[in-house]
């Protein structure tokens, strides 16, 4: 984009910020789906926030998280996927190997910068956050069902242990 005049120079700098952003987690070998995914988060950040990643804030990320979970009445775990999608993109477009911060600096007086953090993602507390009736058993719990539902199920379960 060196040199040359832009019709619409923010829509398109940002279209160009995904498609590296895409190309970046498919060359990681991602699935597409996560990859489609994050774009679609980023693109819903962007149009609650209004405008583009070169102007956003953690000020931002802070309401539109606090909206998304009271409002919408979101997940923990969709709340923090929704952060780290965010999170992952600001890190491809600060990184001086893409050159997205130069060319927003030359383009647009100014860059993007991180603005997801440790102060404002919500962190893992439990080893497992799922609804509690449809979480993995234990061992000892699988332990206990197979050993009440199937004599000598003690002996065969040291074989596999």
């Amino acid at each position: 984009m060196d040199g040359v005049a832009l019709l619409r120079p923010e829509e398109q700098v940002f279209a160009a910020m995904l498609t590296g952003f895409a190309n970046q987690q498919l060359a990681r070998n991602l699935a597409r789906t996560t990859v489609e995914g994050r774009e679609n988060t980023v693109k819903a950040f962007t149009a609650y926030v209004n405008t583009y990643p070169w102007n956003w804030t953690p000020a931002m990320v802070d309401e539109w998280l606090g909206d998304l979970r009271s409002l919408r009445d979101l997940k923990r775990s969709t709340i923090r996927s929704y952060s780290e999608a965010v999170r992952s993109f600001c890190h491809f477009v600060t990184d001086p190997l893409y050159e997205w911060t130069a060319t927003c600096e030359e383009r647009f007086g100014t860059h993007p910068v991180q603005v997801v953090h440790e102060w404002n993602t919500a962190v893992h507390v439990q080893d497992n956050e799922s609804d509690p009736k449809k979480r993995a058993f234990t061992k000892a719990e699988l332990h206990a069902f197979f050993a009440l539902n199937r004599p000598g199920f003690d002996r065969d379960l040291r074989l596999w242990l």
